[in-house]
């Protein structure tokens, strides 16, 4: 099943302004929970994470910069 552009650009906003800052939301309270670790190793365990998130997304956010494909000129 492919998502067509428009869903695939609907997707990749609910992504960015509602899953992103939950997945922050929840990263900052598990480094809290562990007692915050050294600043270098948070920092590494944060940008680590930061990586992460998109992985299992990169399909919905592929190409949504470009012109819609399937527009008519």
């Amino acid at each position: 099943m492919t998502l067509s552009y428009k869903a695939r650009r609907r997707w990749s906003l609910v992504l960015l302004l509602i899953g992103l800052p939950l997945y922050i939301v929840v990263a900052v309270s598990i480094m809290n929970w562990l007692n915050r670790p050294p600043f270098i190793v948070e920092l590494l365990v944060y940008a680590i994470l930061g990586v992460l998130w998109a992985i299992p997304f990169k399909f919905v956010f592929k190409g949504i910069g470009q012109a819609d494909p399937d527009a008519k000129d």
